[in-house]
């Protein structure tokens, strides 16, 4: 069984889920008491598809209000996930895992202070403000599906806060690297960081974040967060390099429909 610590910084942690939100904006988002229903049929992120409690305390009625979910859930053909953070109530934790739900994955917050950061042996680029190119780019370096390229439009247009969309290629290549950066008042928000497949190793995911991070700082930005899974060991060792550490982490638990 899974469980996050009691300790820790919850008023930090409610502002990076606030700013997470906002920088990757569900198209469907309604409440259940605290809980955030967040659903997004053209595309499969967890983060977009996935039940997120945010009051410790908002546990009653729990079994009831999950079956609701699933139903919701089911409409939109997938099935029921709930992301668990610290905010999460420990009961309603303890029930999942005892109801046979498993942890699908665990993702680590993590945060820098930009003020910290040497920039100066790093080369400077600029964001594009072309969404369809930028997108075009980040499927193609994902090697993703490209029918959720409308929803990947709709995701970028509905964020709300200065958003810098940065790209690496040379004419006639494949796309070599991609990274949005989303500036929320002081907190810059890393997400979608890529290299190429047949790129990798020769420091262009390097470039590509310290571009991002020099944008933010430089727009007013005076902390870095991300979010980037327990397992991604490469990435992991690349932002630690930024002077980014660990502010928590959170887990997807999903019903095991065996048990």
């Amino acid at each position: 069984m899974l469980a996050n610590s009691p300790h820790g910084d919850l008023p930090m942690v409610r502002r990076l889920e606030a700013v997470g939100f906002r920088a990757w904006p569900a198209a469907s988002v309604v409440y259940d008491g605290s809980w955030q229903v967040r659903l997004t049929g053209g595309h499969p992120s967890k983060r977009l598809n996935c039940v997120v409690p945010l009051d410790p305390s908002d546990y009653h009625d729990a079994n009831i209000r999950l079956e609701k979910a699933r139903k919701k859930f089911a409409h939109y053909g997938r099935q029921l996930v709930i992301r668990e953070t610290p905010l999460s109530p420990r009961p309603l934790i303890d029930r999942l895992d005892e109801n046979g739900w498993t942890c699908i994955e665990t993702v680590s917050v993590m945060t820098a202070d930009l003020a910290a950061i040497d920039f100066s042996e790093t080369l400077a680029h600029l964001p594009t403000h072309d969404i369809g190119r930028f997108i075009d780019a980040s499927l193609a370096v994902h090697k993703a599906d490209p029918a959720i390229k409308p929803a990947m439009a709709e995701i970028l247009s509905a964020i709300k806060p200065a958003t810098g969309l940065f790209l690496m290629e040379n004419p006639g290549e494949r796309p070599a690297a991609v990274v949005i950066c989303v500036q929320d008042n002081d907190l810059a928000g890393i997400q979608d960081l890529a290299v190429a497949e047949e790129r990798r190793g020769q420091g262009l995911g390097t470039e590509i974040l310290a571009a991002a991070l020099r944008w933010a700082r430089i727009s007013g930005a005076r902390m870095a967060w991300l979010q980037v899974g327990e397992t991604n060991a490469a990435a992991i060792a690349l932002y630690r390099r930024f002077g980014f550490r660990e502010a928590y982490q959170y887990h997807y638990w999903r019903k095991d429909e065996t048990a």
